[in-house]
């Protein structure tokens, strides 16, 4: 199993570094749509074992309109602050007007509405599959889509982007192997066994470390980062745990079998959820360049 999972990691970190440093944020865009209906379809699967069975296309759809939109938002900022051309200024008055993330959210509201009413499901299943379509497009896409606003962040995006990443590559393979050799006290006993809280602290440090790696490369004090990182860090493990409470109430394992040792999509991106856009709003707070 380590093996497996050594080599699957061998192959994809590369792949992902090279697009988020050298690609645009519209091929980024279209990578994190792919990457967002896997985990999609790989949580409805969740679903299904306990018979909520989602709304499955009409939540995709909307996925991927909230991913348009968060581009959208980098499109309508990069023309603002460049002057921008009539036709760009159009646009950009327009994505601002209609409320994009509050226009995509109503329209999965009314067409869920739709759903409900006028398909031919037992209305046993209405609740149910109301919930899991909307758990799914809240709790996995929406997060995730905050991948975009960050890469967007002119020549400092794709780094900020690059630092959410490696936090939390560098905490789950310490917290692996250290809890793999000397881990004793569980962390989480009731959803995840296997975690103890040598392998957690273990983990911050190496998001901490990072933090000082990467001083070199952001435009933000030392303290600044590694407060960032630790919050990252800390939310990366709040969404693994959340994704091995749903595996727990599924009944299973893995969320997939699509990535030798490390089991599905989801299984591989579950701390990214939360860490991508806390590191997002952290940001923000902060108010540093480029934002």
């Amino acid at each position: 199993m380590t093996w497996k999972r050594v080599a699957t990691a061998a192959v994809l970190i590369p792949v992902v570094v090279v697009l988020v440093l050298f690609a645009s944020t519209s091929g980024v865009a279209i990578a994190l749509s792919a990457i967002i209906v896997l985990a999609l379809f790989e949580y409805f699967s969740l679903g299904d074992a306990i018979g909520h069975r989602a709304y499955r296309v009409w939540t995709v759809v909307c996925a991927l309109l909230l991913v348009w939109a968060q581009w959208a938002m980098v499109i309508q900022h990069a023309y603002l602050v460049a002057g921008g051309l009539s036709l760009h200024q159009q646009i950009a008055r327009f994505v601002r007007g209609i409320g994009t993330f509050q226009a995509v959210l109503f329209l999965f509201v009314l067409g869920v509405a739709a759903l409900t009413l006028w398909t031919r499901r037992p209305l046993v299943e209405a609740l149910p599959s109301a919930g899991i379509s909307a758990s799914g497009l809240l709790m996995v896409a929406f997060p995730l889509t905050f991948a975009v606003r960050l890469h967007g962040l002119g020549g400092l995006g794709p780094r900020l982007l690059l630092f959410a990443l490696v936090i939390i590559w560098a905490s789950d393979t310490v917290a692996y192997f250290v809890g793999r050799a000397i881990g004793k006290h569980p962390f989480a006993p009731d959803l995840s066994p296997k975690k103890t809280w040598e392998g957690a602290i273990a983990g911050l440090l190496g998001s901490l470390l990072v933090a000082v790696i990467f001083a070199k490369w952001l435009p933000a004090t030392l303290p600044q980062l590694l407060l960032m990182a630790g919050i990252g860090n800390v939310a990366g493990q709040i969404g693994d745990l959340l994704e091995s409470a749903y595996k727990r109430s599924a009944g299973v394992k893995d969320s997939g079998g699509l990535l030798p040792g490390h089991g599905g999509m989801l299984d591989r991106i579950d701390a990214l959820i939360l860490a991508i856009p806390v590191v997002w709003y952290y940001w923000l707070l902060i108010g540093s360049p480029g934002t």
